[in-house]
Parts: C-alpha cells; sequence; structure tokens
C-alpha cells in the first residue's frame, strides 16, 4: 500500500485554491461569523454616508439663511413704506372754495379748448357756488361718505331725510366715473342715518345693462331722494328727456378723491371730464341754478 503524503509532501508547484487559502487570521475570523467581504463593504458605506449627512447639512444651513435674508428684506420694506408713505392720500378736494373754482377753470378749459375767453367765462363754476368742505379733515372715502355728509353738509341730510314731492325730482346727484363705483355709493346712500324713515329711493344711473329707456320709465313712476350715476348716463337723462328734473335739486357731488388702476379721477379721464362739464354741469337748466346758488357744487 501506498504511503499517504503528509503536508511536507505536497508537491512544489502545488498552489492552494484561492477561494479555500484562508489565512489563519481570516480563519479565525470566518470562525467567529464575520465575512471579510462584508467588512469591506462597511469600509465603503461609511464615508458615502457621512457625505451625505455633511450635504444635507449644508443645503439646510443654506436654507435658513435664505429665509433670515427674505424675512431682513420684508421687515426692511416694512420700514420705507410707513417712513415715506402718508396715512391716507390727500384730495384736491380738501382745498377752499377759491381754488376749487380755479381747478374746476383749469379742467373745463381743457374741454371747451376751442371756446373763447368769453365763451368760457360763461360756463365757468362761480367760487361762492362751491361748498367750502375743508373742515373735513379725514380721508374722503366710501367709508366716510355718511359723516361726511352729516358733518360738512348738513342740509343735505336733512333733505335727504324728507319725503320727495315730485318723480324723477332728486335732491341729490352723486356723479361718479364708474359703473362699479355707483353701485358702491348707492349702497352707502341707502344708509338710514340719511334716508330716515321718509326719504326717497336712490336712483342707481349708468348704462352697462341698462337701457336709457329703462331709466326714463323708472324715473316716471318713482320719488327719488337721491341719484348716483356715470356722467355719460346722467348727462343724457338732464339733456335728452325731461323724466330727470332739477326742481328739487340742491346738491352735485363730484366724485373726485376716488382714483382708478391708473391713478386718475374723473376728471382726468378725458372722457368722463368732457361728459361732466358739456352734459352734466353743462345742462342748461343744471348751470343756471349753480350760477342762481339754487345748486351747491360739492368735491368730495
Amino acid at each position: 500500500m501506498a504511503e499517504m503524503k503528509r503536508g511536507d509532501d505536497l508537491e512544489d508547484d502545488f498552489v492552494l485554491d484561492s477561494i479555500v487559502a484562508l489565512s489563519e487570521d481570516e480563519a479565525e475570523s470566518s470562525e467567529e461569523g464575520h465575512d471579510p467581504m462584508s467588512a469591506q463593504s462597511e469600509d465603503h458605506e461609511e464615508p458615502e454616508s457621512s457625505i451625505a449627512q455633511s450635504t444635507s447639512e449644508k443645503n439646510e444651513k443654506k436654507r435658513k439663511r435664505r429665509e433670515k435674508e427674505r424675512e431682513k428684506f420684508k421687515e426692511k420694506k416694512k420700514r420705507k413704506l410707513a417712513a415715506n408713505e402718508p396715512e391716507f392720500e390727500r384730495s384736491i378736494a380738501e382745498q377752499p372754495p377759491p381754488e376749487l373754482a380755479e381747478y374746476l377753470e383749469k379742467m373745463q378749459t381743457k374741454t371747451f379748448a376751442k371756446m373763447s375767453a368769453i365763451e368760457l367765462g360763461d360756463m365757468h363754476i362761480p367760487a361762492d357756488s362751491i361748498a367750502d368742505t375743508s373742515i373735513w379733515t379725514g380721508p374722503r372715502t366710501l367709508d366716510n361718505l355718511v359723516d361726511f355728509i352729516v358733518k360738512v353738509l348738513p342740509n343735505l341730510r336733512l333733505r335727504l331725510s324728507q319725503k320727495s314731492k315730485a318723480n324723477g325730482a332728486p335732491t341729490l346727484l352723486f356723479v361718479a366715473g364708474a359703473a362699479l363705483r355707483v353701485v358702491d355709493v348707492t349702497r352707502v346712500l341707502k344708509d338710514h342715518k340719511l334716508r330716515g324713515e321718509k326719504g326717497g329711493e336712490v336712483a342707481k344711473l349708468f348704462a352697462k345693462h341698462f337701457k336709457l329707456a329703462e331709466h326714463v320709465t323708472y324715473l316716471r313712476r318713482n320719488k327719488i331722494g337721491s341719484a348716483v350715476g356715470t356722467p355719460g348716463r346722467i348727462g343724457k337723462l338732464l339733456c335728452e328727456t325731461d323724466a330727470l328734473t332739477v326742481s328739487a335739486l340742491s346738491h352735485i357731488i363730484l366724485d373726485v378723491s376716488f382714483r382708478d388702476s391708473k391713478k386718475r379721477n374723473i376728471l382726468d379721464i378725458p372722457e368722463t371730464r368732457d361728459e361732466v362739464f358739456k352734459t352734466v354741469l353743462g345742462a342748461p337748466k343744471v348751470l343756471q341754478a349753480i350760477k342762481e346758488g339754487k345748486i351747491q357744487v360739492v368735491l368730495f
């Protein structure tokens, strides 16, 4: 029987298989349940986790820094606005009658650019026919319109609370630049503080959604205390029909403090300015009553 080879009897060129040829240390590790390949993988994963965590922390710091910068910018903007803007926008209407007469004359000249000085003089609104509202120091907004009338125009407030005597004969004409503004003003003038128990209706007069004939019918059938409308529709009713009369008219309020999205008031816009001076203030019966002191022009 051939003798079995011992470890030192291996052939000189014999090489152990790389898979099973473990060192003593590796063998010990295997016995203890540790995979050397797994350990190598863990060594590579640890740096990647650290990098990801570091990147996340940096991004979080950047985000917080940007938020702080935005907050600082907003706060700075608020302080700047508070320092530069007045409490409320001042209105041309706050001036006394002589200055208001000059203002109306200037606007009127733009409408009647081809008229001679003499012809223009016949159209001017005299200062003594313009109400002095300079005692009112608050904002001229719809929130304050009722109080404005009560304090500054007590005679108008008294007349609005009385029963109208004739159909289509308001004591107040409120001239506004746009239909939406007319709706808002109408709502305010219905306040019980002004109309009381006996006051007449508040007419809403503008071309959008309403034909001229519809307004004529309405005015002929109803007793109204005040009429709110655009200058175009009021002008047509005054100059082309007999439905809107001036027999009880004592005040015409021009809504000059309100401005549109382009910061223009009713007299800054050529179309509405021309309608105001040609067909409302320029309506023959209205202009005559203004010059005779029967109608006061009010700039609100």
